[in-house]
């Protein structure tokens, strides 16, 4: 399967459909056109104008006033990529990294970049490839681009820093030496080309909006049948209850509640309380306000990877090279900052449904076993969820809000969007194990409510839980089953 790589817009899904499902990338013509089109104007401007150029005929950051001489051009792209190669930290997975190399791909395909069409083939070749760039996790300021990051993304190109080929960690002469490729000779502009952009921090946007909206379905999916387990009432996901406060994400969410239930003989037995606790009765206006979250950071992400984002833009259009700001991640590191935000709400609200769940109550057994006390049961579940919970909170703080001045003062106002990301990905993971470990428990809580039965719909769900995790009887070791929880919500839609 081949994606071609033009101009058109490209969305999250269509991203994670390429990245995922094994697609191959190809140059459209018209991207061709545009990256000879703008390196050609962009030589012959550097042949004509004596003025100096940032990044083009200069240094970089507060050197912005040292001119280089032309015969060392090249040289001055090579030595910005080996300097701004500082990552430390976790190693960025594969996926995102490819993710990277995609949208930055599509950013130089736009022609406003000057890279030469070698250099972007060549991304291309090891994204068809799977040759994965080594790059760690922190580092990047989120303000001058993602430097650092983009820096251990770029090096491989010239046969410099490492990459993940077959499994195997190896330099990044070997990998070209393997495919008998040649070391990518830069020209002027294109290391700056490279190493400016947003294009970490979308990766890791893209990713998480990926993986939220699918936990944000399965939160819906766990809160009704824990719900059902808990004998809750479906009185609250009412549409007049919603459509008199109508925010898009709470009707939606009601509206799921009740086609996820429908036919339940559990919800259909009558009640002699008329309240559940906010867990329950709010989880349109908690869920919905998260869906709404979701809904405004992919529309800002989504502008984003159609965006060239390095510096200076050049417009030959205009016959223009401007020094300007498109680099900034403050545009995306607000949204992320949002977004971890929202996340963390669906895990907050989760955990008390857990809690509520093992509490004793409404007829279920304290913890969620037949014998407590001589069995400890789910007791220790609701620890860990809790403790994931709190973990979150510390992560939701904002990163976006922090600025540290970098470049002797030149780069005096940064995003710290790439921390915002790293965050993100880390709540991401963390909602995740959190509603794997309710559903963990509402499976528990259903089967003390036999021989009633669920909605069709829970039942499915129940059915095919249950094939790989079982009800628990007696104590037993726990962690195993909480680590295919987690498979099951990541293998399953």
């Amino acid at each position: 399967m081949i994606h071609k790589i033009s101009a058109e817009h490209l969305t999250i899904e269509r991203i994670g459909e390429i990245v995922y499902n094994g697609y191959k990338l190809e140059l459209s013509d018209d991207a061709k056109n545009r990256i000879i089109r703008c390196r050609e104007y962009l030589d012959k401007k550097i042949a004509e104008t004596t003025k100096p150029v940032y990044g083009v005929t200069t240094g970089f950051g507060s050197l912005c006033n040292v001119s280089v001489d032309a015969d060392k051009l090249a040289q001055l792209q090579i030595n910005l990529m080996m300097s701004h190669a500082c990552g430390v930290g976790d190693r960025v997975p594969n996926d995102i990294v490819k993710m990277m190399m995609l949208l930055k791909i599509q950013s130089l395909s736009y022609g406003y970049s000057g890279s030469k069409l070698d250099t972007v083939q060549r991304l291309v070749d090891f994204f068809n490839n799977d040759v994965y760039p080594i790059v760690y996790m922190q580092g990047s300021l989120g303000a001058s681009g993602d430097l650092v990051p983009l820096a251990h993304m770029s090096l491989p190109l010239v046969g410099l820093g490492e990459v993940e080929y077959k499994g195997k960690v190896m330099s990044g002469a070997e990998v070209l030496k393997i495919h008998g490729w040649e070391p990518i000779q830069l020209a002027s502009k294109e290391g700056l080309a490279l190493l400016n952009g947003t294009q970490n921090m979308s990766a890791f946007a893209v990713w998480s909006l990926l993986n939220a909206q699918k936990l944000s379905d399965w939160a819906d999916k766990i809160a009704a049948m824990s719900l059902d387990a808990y004998y809750g009432l479906l009185s609250p996901f009412t549409k007049a209850v919603h459509v008199v406060r109508p925010h898009k994400g709470q009707l939606d969410t009601a509206a799921h509640m009740l086609e996820l239930l429908q036919g339940s003989e559990i919800a259909d037995k009558p009640k002699d309380y008329v309240q559940d606790p906010y867990s329950f009765r709010c989880i349109p206006q908690v869920h919905g306000t998260t869906k709404d979250t979701i809904a405004y950071v992919k529309s800002v992400i989504d502008t984003e990877i159609n965006s060239a984002t390095d510096n200076p833009t050049v417009c030959p259009d205009e016959d223009l090279i401007i020094s300007a700001g498109n680099f900034h991640g403050e545009p995306i590191a607000q949204p992320m900052d949002f977004l971890a935000i929202g996340l963390s709400e669906l895990a907050n609200i989760s955990e008390r449904r857990i809690y509520k769940l093992i509490s004793g109550t409404r007829g279920l057994p304290s913890f969620l076993v037949a014998k407590p006390g001589l069995n400890s049961g789910f007791m220790i579940a609701q620890y860990t969820a809790a403790s994931v919970v709190s973990l979150n909170k510390s992560l939701a703080t904002p990163s976006s809000v922090d600025s540290i001045p970098s470049s002797q003062g030149q780069e005096d106002h940064v995003s710290m969007g790439a921390n915002a990301a790293i965050k993100l990905y880390k709540i991401v993971l963390n909602v995740e194990r959190v509603l794997a470990i309710e559903l963990f428990n509402a499976a528990q809580a259903l089967e003390f409510r036999r021989p009633l039965k669920s909605s069709p719909a829970v039942e499915a769900i129940f059915e095919k839980y249950r094939k790989v995790v079982p009800f628990i009887v007696n104590d037993e070791v726990m962690y195993p089953h909480i680590q295919h929880s987690i498979e099951f919500l990541r293998n399953n839609e």
